[in-house]
């Protein structure tokens, strides 16, 4: 007897419910203010105490981009109203996201530039994919978008000098040159047609901080008291993320065939023991860094410029990650309010259940369960898009 076909995953539906879940246990206004949005950093939190938890902008800058994920996938269902993942009386991913970067504006003492590049390089990769979804939604621009746009680049314009031959400082102590602040800003030149100035940053990428023996980029360099180069080799899973996207938007032989490779050696050494299930790396600001290499392996898996082997790779360690979190997901469960009910929690590893990780009665941190978002949608994004030349 022949067995029926499985029925298809549908990663859309599932990436539906963890925006749900993200938004309506940890959103909400800043100080009751109309047209804000913010994120709380656990769950359950008390709306007041928010104010005085430690203040997160990053993790606020990919909750942006996780909400242009899900405006994206409502404009492919027709942008009307019954497409939006929170139902028709809810507002649309777009502008629940457009709120946020007002709420983040606010809650940064009313300015989008603080001291950690990285962070800023973070919101304006978030902020330009969510123009962009604005105007292929015909919304009419916001001029605050282009404000953001022009303050930061300056930012990152300060902070790309030669000190170190190049790269992007981390923070304005200006002491330290690495990755995570190297690789986004490269992006944001790519993505917004500054390619001479993303590229000179990814060569500097691969001359400095490219560890040939694991094929990986590791996270810093930094001048020691003898005016000598020293480096950090630390190898961060999230860090290889953004260096893959820059290079597949600088295109050419040289970077695409490094984009291949960098996915062959994040298959063959970021992920979890005898699986295809990627490692994850906790709570705190580790709680985000798989989400954040899934987000752009989800590029590399639809993009036709790369060798079969490498989309496929991608695509199954995506998949596969995508795959683990929803089934070691857990409901809010008993302790929950009535508002509460009927979501789910994910786990803070993907290779282990959310009920071991997060047990009932737990404080949930806001980073990893946008961290399975994150994933969820990368799934649900390879499953939409054709692939691309």
């Amino acid at each position: 007897m022949t067995m029926p076909d499985a029925e298809p995953v549908d990663w859309q539906a599932r990436a539906n419910a963890a925006a749900r879940s993200v938004t309506e246990l940890f959103g909400q206004r800043l100080l009751f203010l109309p047209g804000t949005h913010l994120a709380a950093v656990q769950w359950p939190s008390k709306h007041l105490k928010n104010l005085f938890r430690p203040w997160h902008y990053w993790w606020q800058a990919h909750y942006v981009d996780c909400l242009v994920d899900a405006g994206r996938r409502e404009l492919g269902n027709g942008a009307t109203p019954a497409a939006r993942f929170n139902g028709p009386r809810h507002p649309s991913a777009g502008k629940l996201a457009s709120r946020l970067v007002t709420g983040i504006r606010l809650r940064n003492a009313n300015t989008l530039v603080n001291n950690y590049y990285d962070d800023m390089a973070w919101l304006a990769l978030a902020t330009h994919r969510l123009q962009r979804l604005a105007e292929e939604t015909r919304k009419p621009g916001r001029r605050r978008n282009a404000r953001v746009h022009k303050t930061l680049t300056l930012q990152f314009d300060s902070a790309s000098t030669d000190d170190l031959g190049g790269g992007t400082f981390w923070s304005k102590k200006r002491d330290f040159k690495n990755t995570p602040a190297t690789a986004p800003v490269a992006l944001y030149y790519a993505r917004t047609g500054q390619q001479a100035k993303a590229q000179r940053l990814v060569d500097w990428l691969n001359a400095v901080l490219f560890d040939e023996a694991r094929g990986l980029y590791i996270d810093g360099a930094r001048l020691n008291a003898a005016g000598e180069v020293v480096v950090e080799n630390a190898i961060y899973t999230y860090n290889q993320g953004p260096v893959l996207g820059a290079l597949l938007e600088l295109g050419g032989d040289a970077n695409l065939a490094r984009a291949a490779a960098l996915v062959d050696a994040v298959a063959n050494q970021l992920t979890v023991p005898g699986q295809r299930i990627l490692r994850c790396d906790g709570t705190g600001d580790g709680g985000l860094f798989t989400g954040i290499l899934c987000r752009y392996l989800a590029l590399a898996a639809v993009d036709a410029r790369l060798p079969e082997s490498a989309r496929n790779a991608a695509k199954e360690l995506v998949t596969a990650t995508a795959e683990a979190f929803w089934a070691g997901r857990r409901p809010t469960g008993r302790g929950a309010t009535s508002a509460a009910a009927g979501y789910v929690l994910f786990s803070i590893h993907a290779a282990q259940p959310a009920d071991t990780t997060y047990p009932p009665g737990a404080a949930v941190e806001l980073s990893t369960q946008l961290q399975a978002w994150m994933v969820l949608e990368a799934a649900a994004a390879i499953q939409q898009k054709p692939q691309t030349n």
